[in-house]
């Protein structure tokens, strides 16, 4: 029987597929097309302290092999998410992870001090590289001091595992990731959308109120993959792949650069079922080649 559990050192999953924050909702909206118990995590839609109504629309633009969003991280707040959602949510033998926001390094850790006093959390996915959401004109995983003032805070304020999800727009992320990994984060989710614009030639104007979205889905995956491969190379902690994974042989593509998890994001908007599909090829890629334990093809990368 092939055995496709990862162990990301703090928490175990039962494969290496997880539900990305964004285009799952919070899990729930998806339980009437797949089974959620099969997936190995779920990461719940952005959640600042307060409710948050998000951009104006429209918030979507359909760009060449992939899509640009502008929603502005809309959530409900911890409040309704602890009394309403999460109770739901425990009834569920998958990890759930929580993606949390913050307009200021406070909040973010104002939100994990709320929720830590709740169970059936397993970690949390510290959203500082959102490109449509400004912190003061400037995302904290643009730079090494930001990034680590803001996880060095929130580790101390969190009882969990902490995951920080960095952002593609930046010179050198390797050095990014560096500085997350000093600052205390258990792992790294590699990455958010890239920041990207489309244009309407018969008003010219930008298709986007906020002018500016992110970009993600499979146009990205090989930009990803690059940089999942250059962090993995210098950092000591589990490092999850996200950007363009449609299918099984995308996420191998991940695990086998160095990955040892992955999200799925924009597939989810295309095939409501693509999470328990890429787990099936997994499956099906491992009988295949002799495979016993996914885990063994995980940073397999050959250089010639």
């Amino acid at each position: 029987m092939t055995d496709l559990s990862i162990d990301l050192g703090f928490i175990k999953l039962k494969n290496p597929v997880i539900a990305s924050s964004g285009t799952f909702g919070y899990g729930l909206e998806f339980a009437p097309f797949i089974d959620l118990n099969k997936l190995g995590g779920i990461v719940v839609k952005g959640l600042y302290f307060s409710p948050r109504p998000g951009n104006p629309p429209p918030r979507l633009v359909e760009a060449a092999s992939g899509l640009i969003n502008a929603v502005g991280l809309q959530g409900v707040g911890v409040k309704k998410f602890s009394e309403e959602i999460l109770p739901e949510l425990r009834k569920y033998n998958t990890a759930v992870i929580v993606n949390v926001c913050g307009e200021r390094d406070e909040e973010y850790a104002s939100v994990v001090e709320f929720l830590d006093k709740e169970e059936g959390i397993s970690a949390y996915e510290l959203n500082i590289s959102c490109p449509n959401v400004d912190k003061d004109g400037v995302c904290p995983a643009l730079n090494p001091e930001t990034t680590f003032s803001v996880v060095s805070l929130v580790k101390k304020s969190s009882s969990r595992p902490i995951i920080t999800k960095l952002s593609p727009n930046v010179t050198d992320i390797a050095e990014i990731a560096l500085s997350a990994q000093e600052a205390g984060t258990d792992a790294l989710s590699l990455v958010n959308t890239f920041l990207a614009m489309a244009v309407d030639v018969e008003t010219r104007k930008p298709v986007l109120p906020n002018v500016f979205g992110g970009l993600s889905g499979p146009a990205i995956k090989p930009l990803v993959l690059r940089m999942v491969y250059q962090v993995v190379n210098r950092v000591k902690i589990p490092v999850i792949g996200i950007g363009g994974v449609l299918s099984a042989k995308d996420a191998l593509e991940y695990l086998i650069s160095g990955a040892k998890a992955v999200e799925v994001g924009t597939a989810n908007l295309i095939d409501p079922e693509a999470t328990v599909k890429i787990i099936d090829g997994l499956t099906e890629y491992c009988q295949k080649n002799g495979i016993n334990k996914i885990e063994s093809i995980i940073g397999t990368l050959k250089r010639s």
